[in-house]
């Protein structure tokens, strides 16, 4: 798909990017996370959704559907988030994709948040290692940082 038509359908809410392309006023969560860790990152969307937090959360395997292009999909979502939280565990340290999305976060400056379960800090990767980051029993803390950067915005 040109680049050109992906713009476009972003800005009028069509195709892939029509959760990421939402209200500016919005404050947008990319949930970076392995498809073996679907349930953990479901609940924390659920969390971050919640009206106590207010902000919109976007996991590629519920906002990216059937026959669109899923890298152009994640890079959109990506590019209209305001912060990304990384869900590392022992199955997402290794996957390629999670490395890439805090890749692509990292070049945008988007804020990019460490949440670990199971993963020593020496396992998160050396480009977010010196984040602020949370282990995934403290999560009630990045979700109350979170609720005052909503509010803020």
């Amino acid at each position: 798909m040109p680049k050109r038509r992906v713009k476009q359908e972003a800005q009028h809410g069509k195709g892939p990017h029509k959760r990421a392309a939402a209200a500016k006023s919005e404050y947008r969560v990319f949930v970076s996370h392995a498809t073996a860790d679907k349930w953990l990152a479901t609940m924390i969307c659920e969390k971050i959704e919640a009206p106590e937090v207010g902000a919109t959360a976007f996991r590629d395997d519920r906002d990216i559907h059937g026959g669109e292009d899923i890298p152009t999909g994640l890079k959109a979502a990506i590019e209209s988030s305001d912060e990304m939280i990384v869900l590392l565990t022992p199955a997402s340290i290794t996957r390629q994709w999670v490395i890439a999305e805090i890749g692509m976060a990292w070049m945008t400056n988007l804020r990019i948040v460490p949440v670990w379960h199971y993963v020593e800090p020496t396992q998160i990767p050396e480009i977010i290692r010196s984040n602020r980051g949370y282990s995934l029993n403290d999560i009630s803390q990045y979700l109350e940082a979170l609720a005052q950067r909503v509010n803020l915005k």
